[in-house]
């Protein structure tokens, strides 16, 4: 049975408090644990009895980046727990609070601007030194130490370009905060670094002028102008912000990624240096673009998929193998699972750094879901995730090699062929019963998956026992 998380719970020696915070994703509690005597804090998914996916992959995602962290500017993870009773991130307890109450307070002095800017900028870049890209950088996911460094929260979003993208693989959305997410993030690009430091240029312009760059679109559509309208220049909000800094902030919400600062290191240099700027045209900007010039840009925009990508990141994608396994977990199905392990073990043998994708399908109704809970109440979703990581554990590949991915839909065979096109898989391994009165159902889904990837397929049928 699923465990909630409440006051006075005890797990894994770990204490639940206070409920110090309820948003929609996530509920944030102070815990103690006899062996830390730190403050600390628990984070718990908030799981519902409905579809759930975002949520649950992008905890999971947080749970594989945030142990990978050290140093000042992120929180030490001090226990985890997975979704087989509850899961949870204990870490340290950041005292300092968040910068929503800072920015409600924009705009500010512009001593005031330069110093969070630049605490803001040094966290990002040491972020980035780790191989994360955040992509979801707002105001409230920055805490502050007492000993003034910034700290970064919330990385459920996030990308670790040395691990596989989990949110990526089974959603095909754009994510993140519309007021500050980047016009490639709306592309749904999400391996490119300079994203985040669209998100900072937008916070540095808000922090200096009291107003976002974009506005506060609740859709997409209002996400999509940015990829042809460009914000009114600060300094005709605010005519004492010097021209250094109008141009990092500009160069910052370039449209292209290749028009921006590169690297938050770069920002942070030219925040300590504001002589070495080099100013263009955006530092003496007064006034927006004019219709014409824009109409222009929307032209060419609304044609654009995609942005070129940094190369590093992008070499190191393209040459990962992806070998996609299509696993039964019925009971029934049991031999026929512990066959496609043993298959994947073979493969494994003559392509030893292909990562493995482990996927399950929930059949759901053609409208909504047919049930999202079992007779006893467990979440079938995370039910399903926590058998398939338990069928992988024979496989025995390293964490950032093996990814697990619960899909949903009303046609299975149609879901996993979407999954491979979508993911780039090189090969699918899926098995097909020998049982009579199953076999016509599932051979049509290997038959049809066989007929309709884009890649080679692999089927595994383990032979009927006779009498």
């Amino acid at each position: 049975m699923p465990v909630r998380p409440h006051q006075g719970l005890q797990i894994d020696g770990f204490t639940l408090g206070e409920r110090l915070h309820h948003g929609g994703f996530a509920t944030i509690w102070g815990v103690t644990h006899p062996d830390h005597l730190i403050p600390m804090v628990m984070k718990v998914p908030t799981i519902l009895d409905g579809y759930d996916g975002p949520t649950i992959v992008g905890f999971e995602v947080e749970q594989m980046i945030t142990p990978r962290l050290s140093g000042p500017h992120v929180a030490r993870v001090i226990g985890q727990g997975d979704f087989a009773v509850m899961p949870y991130i204990v870490t340290e307890r950041i005292e300092g609070g968040s910068l929503l109450d800072v920015f409600t307070r924009a705009p500010l002095p512009l001593s005031d601007v330069l110093e969070i800017a630049a605490r803001m900028v040094d966290a990002v870049a040491d972020l980035h030194g780790q191989h994360v890209i955040h992509l979801d950088l707002k105001p409230d996911n920055f805490l502050q130490r007492a000993t003034g460094e910034m700290v970064l929260i919330d990385y459920g979003l996030s990308r670790h370009d040395q691990l596989p993208d989990l949110l990526a693989e089974e959603f095909n959305i754009p994510m993140g905060s519309f007021p500050y997410i980047a016009p490639e993030q709306y592309l749904r690009c999400r391996d490119d670094l300079r994203s985040d430091l669209f998100a900072l240029g937008a916070m540095i312009y808000q922090l200096a002028t009291g107003r976002l760059p974009f506005g506060a679109p609740e859709r997409l559509r209002g996400v999509r102008r940015r990829l042809w309208r460009d914000p009114v220049p600060p300094r005709a909000l605010r005519n004492d912000l010097p021209e250094w800094l109008q141009e990092i902030i500009l160069r910052a919400l370039e449209v292209d990624p290749m028009r921006r600062t590169q690297t938050a290191a770069q920002m942070a240099f030219d925040l300590a240096h504001p002589g070495q700027v080099r100013l263009t045209k955006r530092a003496m900007k007064l006034r927006q673009d004019s219709l014409l010039t824009v109409f222009d840009r929307w032209r060419v925009a609304r044609k654009i998929r995609r942005f070129t990508a940094p190369l590093p990141v992008a070499s190191q994608l393209a040459s990962v193998t992806v070998l996609c396994v299509a696993v039964d977990l019925s009971p029934e199905g049991e031999v026929l699972a512990e066959a496609l392990r043993s298959a994947v073990r073979r493969m494994l043998v003559t392509q030893p750094d292909a990562r493995v994708a482990c996927v399950n399908v929930i059949k759901t109704a053609r409208i909504g879901i047919d049930q999202a809970t079992d007779d006893a109440g467990n979440n079938l979703h995370v039910l399903r995730l926590v058998a398939l990581r338990v069928w992988a554990e024979g496989i025995d590949l390293p964490e950032e090699r093996l990814t697990h991915t619960v899909l949903e839909g009303p046609d299975p065979g149609q879901a996993i062929i979407d999954y491979a096109a979508s993911n780039h898989i090189s090969h699918i391994l899926m098995g097909a019963r020998g049982h009579s009165t199953t076999r016509r159902y599932l051979g049509s889904v290997s038959a049809q998956v066989v007929a309709e990837a884009s890649c080679s397929v692999t089927v595994i049928r383990v032979p009927e026992r006779r009498g």
